[in-house]
């Protein structure tokens, strides 16, 4: 896709965000929201936009990617990232934007959109994550052990017996710890059992590896910067469900692989019965991940939809 723009705009704080835009400076305004949180832009992931029919902007997060920061921890809240969003949109002179994200993406990409409903002309999700702690136990505690038992057993196994009562906060603590000889083992762990759950036919569905001793494997960013969110509470000062309601009347598609064992199709469904003007769309045989074909291929197909709506709207 052509590359419009390239710049980081400072949005206080110590932090730089870094900001491009691609494809029909003229066209339909589309905001991408990545994952993680902590991932950052992938380019190839824009494929999904049709560059003759879109201006699409996609930014990385505070803290991630190319962004800039003097404390990547500082100040990185989802209000934070949703003021980032609107300084964006005025930054461009968008009036109204197709919002478009997946997993944590759709999280930020409802934090945003309920908070600023008028700015919203329409709205693909994917995979939805309404950023609470049940839906991580739900995958951890529950979904991982009966589907993987024998990587529960490694991902469990790794912490101290007095911890494993309570798994999640212990590998948070860990991975938010200074010092490497803590911290790379359980994020590194975290990655990988993340990887597995998020993929319908994963590799290795088990951690056999020595996690101490691979001092030359690059750690993953996105553990430590998920631990800060998830520990948090994702920053969430209400539940996203109970404020989805302020979306009412606007369209919004919800594209869900059948098989997703992060995101499972009963939080797409939960939400859509409360957001009138929104539609779940089942992928199968698919999971979590948008580099499967089928994933992406339906993003492109709501994408192209909501544009035919959004054009009367404009």
């Amino acid at each position: 896709m052509k590359e419009l723009t390239r710049d980081n705009l400072a949005v206080g704080d110590g932090h730089e965000i870094h900001v491009r835009s691609y494809g029909n400076p003229g066209g339909i305004p589309a905001l991408f929201l990545h994952g993680g949180p902590g991932s950052g832009v992938q380019e190839s992931q824009l494929g999904i936009f049709d560059p003759s029919r879109f201006h699409v902007i996609a930014f990385d997060q505070r803290g991630a990617g190319l962004s800039r920061f003097d404390d990547r921890f500082h100040a990185n809240t989802t209000p934070h990232l949703v003021a980032d969003i609107e300084r964006i949109r005025e930054r461009f002179g968008i009036e109204r934007w197709m919002v478009v994200g997946g997993s944590w993406g759709a999280t930020l990409a409802l934090a945003y959109a309920t908070a600023h409903a008028d700015r919203i002309g329409a709205m693909v999700l994917r995979a939805v994550f309404l950023g609470t702690r049940h839906e991580l136990e739900r995958a951890f505690l529950s979904s991982l052990p009966r589907f993987y038992p024998q990587l529960y057993a490694d991902f469990v196994g790794l912490l101290p017996e007095d911890d494993r009562s309570r798994v999640l906060d212990a590998y948070w603590d860990r991975i938010l710890d200074a010092d490497p000889a803590v911290h790379r083992p359980f994020s590194i762990a975290w990655h990988d059992t993340e990887r597995v759950l998020s993929v319908l036919s994963p590799d290795v569905p088990c951690l056999s590896e020595d996690l101490s001793a691979r001092g030359d494997r690059p750690l993953p960013r996105t553990p430590f910067m998920e631990a800060h969110y998830f520990h948090n509470d994702c920053f969430l000062d209400a539940p996203l469900i109970e404020q989805v309601h302020r979306l009412n009347g606007l369209p919004g598609i919800l594209i869900q692989g059948r098989y997703d064992l992060l995101c499972p199709p009963e939080t797409s469904y939960a939400l859509a019965s409360r957001w009138t003007g929104s539609s779940v769309r089942v992928v199968s045989p698919a999971g979590h991940s948008m580099e499967d074909q089928s994933i992406r291929s339906a993003l492109t197909a709501a994408i192209t939809e909501m544009a035919r709506l959004m054009n009367g709207r404009l």
